[in-house]
């Protein structure tokens, strides 16, 4: 009538052997790629943090004109 239910537990794969197997499925990239996409960052956090401070010296320029 019913369905047995087995009693025997499957056995889990190790951690560490799943961490090693997804590993090998990452595609690294190569030095040229990661210093181009470092520069790329840098230069995009410096141009940046200009644009910051020169809005923050036009924004205190004109609070100090109107107080």
């Amino acid at each position: 009538m019913g369905d047995t239910v087995s009693t025997e537990k499957a056995k889990k794969p190790s951690w560490f052997a799943g961490l090693k197997g997804e590993f090998k499925k990452i595609i690294w990239p190569d030095k040229k790629t990661v210093a181009g996409r470092t520069t790329a960052v840098v230069l995009a956090s410096i141009f940046i943090g200009v644009v910051i401070k020169v809005a923050d010296l036009l924004i205190q320029a004109a609070f100090s004109l109107l107080f």
